[in-house]
């Protein structure tokens, strides 16, 4: 493991075929996974990292949509050189020569902690970083590569390396957006995005603290009126935080507009993961020794790189400029119906949309579902999808969109599967899944249950519905589709047509003494940023101007509060409690009317007939239910049975979901 700390073992000076533009890749590191472990059928693994070089050409017309590309220095072929860091866990003896890229969320790795279950770790070298191997013992080549500018630079993230892009050697200016909320009294704050606590996207500096077009503003609600700040009353600390002497406020929104200058060309975060894929596709043999040879290639990616994926699509990135497809499969989790700030100038990848923060960003934009779908505000434009340019050059994926119940409070989900007005059920593409899984939040929460803490602190238990064993299915499911042909589970999620689906006020909730759901929700908006703003992808209009927002809808819910439609976890089909979609601030955080990022909630049944009488809990307590432990593991277990033998499950899992179940019983009636 010592090998670890190299700083460079090698640099492959690659001469690489026109099929790719990967031009050299340097390693850095080269370390046999757990001492030469064997993982089954699988063999050993090898973990390497390194640094992917890349040249394009930015007349080429695979290129061409990619903002400021044309603005980039170039080498003396005429082409904009790159790089981005690169994670690898590579099978010795090829595996199942498929390869499975997760997209780093902010650059951090995490699908084989969610999907393996094992602990966090920059770069593992522990039995418990790997947690059950699930992923190697399939013989996957697993990979994460940099694509986001702006991830924090620590240790063992992953970045993209781009060039700044200039007007003929002099700088580019422009107005920059940053929007918080502070949980508790400071009179400082750092700019960037920060989520969960932290910041996930190191932002641009000020280019002039002193500039008259730097404004600050504060309100209390994401669609309130803003109050500006007199500037005897704040300024920069540094170019890169902002004081405010009678201190910023719990519970409030703060929005920072600024100048700034020398865009990065962010949209090459696209091709780098276009041209890696397709080099390592098509052209194992073009090193002395290829670093992963792999026939197939699926990407992961979830939240803001789910969004990403999205975005990938919908830009046509799916073809190098020698016309091979890359990607052959995109499971896309938790996106919802937004894309991002991955293409712009002066591009902010991190920013997402939260209930109070990254308000009116470019994330939730039109259009939304994989068809052709029409704006009904512009009715006479043409109508447009996601994979209109996927279709164009014929390279369609598979796809699978996922997605939980707080996406549909929190991420305008309902519009990647209705009509854009709101009226009717989106038909969705041969190529395309879409699964709810009901009752689980954005990502799965603590066992035993508890509230959100810190920047998340909330005032219910968040659900822990764990989403591990859906994603083993999905990448099983996935894979068993691209190779074998062999088709998936269908589509499941609420319909319009079946009632399932329905507006915020027509939402049958309990009344549960003391908790109601909100009335506030996550909207996708008709947003203006300044002239042709979409087709040149400069925002010019900081903050936007705000009009009609496109209906949003929510999953109904049965006589417990659960989500009649989707994918029923034995804990929606066997409750023990209600689980939902949102969660509210906690009181001490400011704003408590308002929903947290993030958190569903667990509210669980009353354990006794007495119990439920005493709080006039419409909902049946447990007593009723279940009449013993034994009847209600029973039941359990059907339900396991059912989602096994439907594909959502894996067989080998139901024995985790079994033990699982048994200490939800222990927990809930203790």
């Amino acid at each position: 493991m010592k090998a670890r700390l190299a700083t460079l073992l090698l640099l492959l000076a690659c001469t690489l075929p026109a099929s790719g533009r990967v031009t050299s890749i340097e390693i850095l590191t080269r370390t046999p996974v757990l001492n030469n472990q064997s993982f089954g059928q699988a063999g050993t693994y090898e973990e390497i990292t390194a640094r992917i070089h890349y040249a394009v050409l930015p007349g080429d017309p695979h290129n061409r949509i990619i903002v400021d590309l044309d603005k980039a220095p170039r080498n003396a072929k005429g082409e904009v050189e790159f790089s981005a860091d690169l994670f690898l866990l590579r099978p010795i003896n090829g595996g199942n020569h498929a390869l499975l890229l997760e997209i780093p969320n902010r650059g951090a790795k995490g699908l084989m902690r969610i999907v393996d279950g094992g602990t966090s770790s920059a770069l593992p070298t522990t039995a418990e970083n790997f947690g059950d191997d699930w992923l190697l013992q399939q013989g996957y080549t697993l990979a994460d590569l940099g694509w986001q500018w702006d991830a924090p630079d620590l240790h063992g993230n992953l970045r993209l390396y781009a060039p700044v892009a200039t007007d003929h050697g002099h700088p580019i200016t422009g107005l920059l957006r940053d929007d918080f909320t502070p949980v508790v009294a400071t009179k400082d704050w750092p700019l960037g995005h920060i989520i969960e606590g932290r910041v996930g996207g190191t932002e641009y500096p000020a280019m002039n603290p002193a500039d008259p077009r730097n404004v600050l503003t504060v309100r209390d609600t994401p669609d309130g009126p803003r109050t500006t700040i007199p500037k005897t009353n704040w300024g920069f600390t540094s170019v890169h935080a902002v004081h405010l002497n009678s201190g910023f406020q719990a519970g409030r929104i703060y929005e920072l507009v600024y100048t700034v200058k020398d865009p990065v060309v962010a949209g090459l975060g696209f091709a780098a993961v276009r041209d890696f894929v397709a080099w390592l596709k098509s052209s194992p043999a073009a090193t002395p020794t290829p670093i992963a040879p792999v026939k197939f290639a699926y990407a992961a990616g979830i939240s803001q790189c789910g969004r990403f994926l999205r975005d990938y699509l919908y830009e046509g990135f799916n073809q190098d400029e020698s016309g091979h497809q890359a990607l052959d499969g995109i499971l896309a989790h938790v996106g919802g119906a937004g894309r991002g700030s991955f293409n712009y100038r002066f591009a902010q990848p991190s920013r997402d949309s939260q209930p109070m923060s990254s308000i009116f960003w470019p994330t939730d934009i039109f259009p939304f579902t994989d068809e052709p779908e029409v704006d009904p505000t512009h009715p006479n434009a043409a109508p447009a999808g996601l994979l209109d340019a996927a279709r164009a050059e014929h390279d369609v994926p598979k796809v699978f969109l996922s997605h939980t119940s707080y996406e549909y409070w929190g991420r305008a989900a309902s519009l990647i599967h209705t009509t854009a007005d709101g009226r009717h059920d989106m038909p969705i593409g041969r190529n395309v899944r879409i699964y709810f899984f009901a009752g689980l939040q954005h990502f799965s929460g603590p066992f035993p249950p508890q509230k959100g803490r810190g920047q998340l602190a909330s005032q219910n238990p968040q659900s822990f519905l764990p989403i591990r064993w859906f994603w083993r299915a999905m990448i099983t499911n996935m894979n068993a589709w691209v190779q074998q042909g062999t088709e998936p589970p269908p589509s499941a999620y609420p319909h319009i047509a079946d009632g399932t689906l329905v507006p915020r006020d027509k939402l049958a909730f309990p009344a549960i003494q003391g908790i109601h759901p909100p009335d506030n929700f996550t909207e996708a908006f008709h947003l203006d940023f300044g002239r042709n703003w979409r087709e040149t992808r400069i925002l010019t209009m900081q903050p936007p101007i705000v009009s009609a927002p496109f209906p949003i809808l929510f999953p109904q819910v049965n006589r417990d509060g659960n989500a009649e439609a989707g994918i029923h976890l034995p804990e929606i089909a066997v409750p023990l409690a209600t689980y939902t979609g949102w969660n509210l601030r906690d009181p001490a955080t400011g704003a408590s009317e308002e929903r947290v990022s993030f958190l569903g909630s667990y509210l669980p049944f009353p354990k006794t007939e007495a119990d439920r009488k005493t709080t006039g809990d419409p909902r049946l307590s447990i007593e009723e239910r279940y009449s013993s432990r034994e009847d209600y593991l029973t039941r359990y277990k059907k339900a396991v049975d059912d989602l096994v033998s439907q594909h959502w499950i894996l067989p080998q899992d139901a024995p985790d979901l079994m033990k699982q179940g048994a200490a939800e019983w222990d927990d809930a009636t203790k």
